[in-house]
């Protein structure tokens, strides 16, 4: 069972398919893990080489495998458009703790699209195995009294 947080380092993305046909775009990424979801902020005017270099973190429970990073375009006056998106599994930072930051491949329609690049860091959290053995019982114990 991994439990614990999840520290994402999203840092810049490059080689992007530029959505806007009049202006450079103004991307901003969606980070999701699991049930939880997290935005950068917007990088006006970046085009297809944005930078953000923001932190984020998350609280991990049991049975996350993945997380997802979506590159979105802002858009005033009309929806955001989808750019691409990476998936990144988390088995190998679970054992390592750290990974550096990495280029991972952005897919749109299942074609390569552009490189995102993200670091993470993974602090487990130390599970007590008496308080899993309480909560089986709805948090009561059960009593070793015998009649």
């Amino acid at each position: 069972m991994k439990r614990g947080s999840l520290g994402v380092l999203v840092i810049a993305a490059k080689g992007l398919d530029n959505s806007d046909f009049l202006c450079k775009m103004d991307p901003y990424v969606v980070i999701t893990c699991r049930t939880q979801e997290q935005k950068s902020s917007v990088a006006s005017g970046m085009g297809s080489e944005p930078e953000w270099n923001e932190n984020f973190v998350f609280n991990l429970s049991s049975g996350v495998s993945e997380l997802s990073i979506k590159i979105m375009d802002s858009d005033s006056g009309s929806n955001d458009d989808f750019v691409g998106e990476a998936k990144i599994p988390l088995e190998a930072l679970f054992e390592e703790r750290s990974i550096p930051p990495t280029s991972y491949n952005v897919v749109k329609d299942e074609e390569f699209c552009g490189e995102i690049r993200v670091g993470l860091t993974f602090t487990p959290k130390e599970v007590d195995d008496r308080s899993l053995e309480e909560e089986s019982y709805g948090g009561w114990k059960q009593s070793s009294y015998q009649e």
